[in-house]
């Protein structure tokens, strides 16, 4: 079974781009069949039926009632462990 997790960025392009495929990846390398959903920030509320993680590459501090991680480690490579075991934690649950 796929599991929707929600990319967003500010414009939906380039950052959450990168974020989607190392989610992707990470999810690949754990057996873990992800569905991704790259928005901008603006649409998450929008975009939230079914899914089970948001990952940002921009601060959000809003709650949407589901798992938010700050995605940003993957564009600077810095944190990037620490943010895969977070998304991981959320997953597997």
């Amino acid at each position: 079974m796929k599991v929707k997790v929600i990319v967003a960025c500010g414009g939906a392009v380039a950052t959450s781009t990168v974020a989607a495929h190392k989610v992707v990846e990470l999810g690949k390398k754990n057996g873990i069949d992800i569905d991704i959903c790259q928005i901008r920030i603006s649409e998450i509320e929008s975009n939230l039926t079914g899914a089970k993680l948001i990952v940002t590459t921009s601060n959000v501090k809003r709650d949407y009632g589901i798992p938010l991680v700050k995605g940003m480690p993957f564009i600077s490579g810095i944190g990037v462990e620490k943010t895969e075991k977070a998304i991981l934690d959320i997953l597997k649950q």
